[in-house]
């Protein structure tokens, strides 16, 4: 489904694909890209998105291009966890991760998940205030075997 931006005067098209499942190689390779890209690093991205039981991956596309995408799977029947995602640094600001998320927790919504949870850091203080703008609470904090402080959020689904 298409989205509209404007930027410089000039109309951008962006469209949004949701697969629920693995995506084809194309898009796949894409979203490997764009990990690499935002987190220099693919940390072993093939086999921990192989091992996610229902997965979800929505996309967002300039064309062939992968700007964007949102990787999450279910925890059990009533809660889904939003794992990846991030959006090309010379797309932001042109509301692609607010679309992302919009899109994830309607698919949610329809699939009866209750809950939707994600972790992130300090240092991802953009993906903190999207998350807490759009209705999760900060409900734990820890600090991983690696010494990372993580932020455990949390948001109510309502059907």
């Amino acid at each position: 489904m298409p989205k509209h931006t404007i930027r410089g005067g000039k109309l951008l098209k962006f469209d949004y694909l949701i697969f629920n499942s693995i995506p084809n190689e194309d898009v796949l390779k894409g979203i490997k890209e764009l990990h690499k890209l935002i987190f220099s690093t693919y940390d072993n991205f093939d086999n921990k998105i192989l091992s996610k039981t229902k997965l979800l991956v929505i996309v967002a596309k300039d064309g062939k291009k992968v700007i964007g995408y949102k990787i999450g799977y279910e925890i059990d029947k009533n809660t889904f966890y939003s794992w990846l995602g991030g959006v090309n640094p010379d797309y932001r600001g042109q509301g692609i991760a607010s679309t992302l998320m919009e899109k994830q927790h309607q698919y949610l919504k329809e699939k009866r998940y209750k809950l939707v949870q994600t972790k992130t850091m300090n240092r991802w203080r953009n993906m903190l205030v999207l998350n807490i703008k759009n209705g999760f609470d900060i409900i734990d904090t820890y600090t991983d075997e690696e010494g990372l402080h993580k932020i455990i959020l949390e948001k109510k689904l309502l059907n």
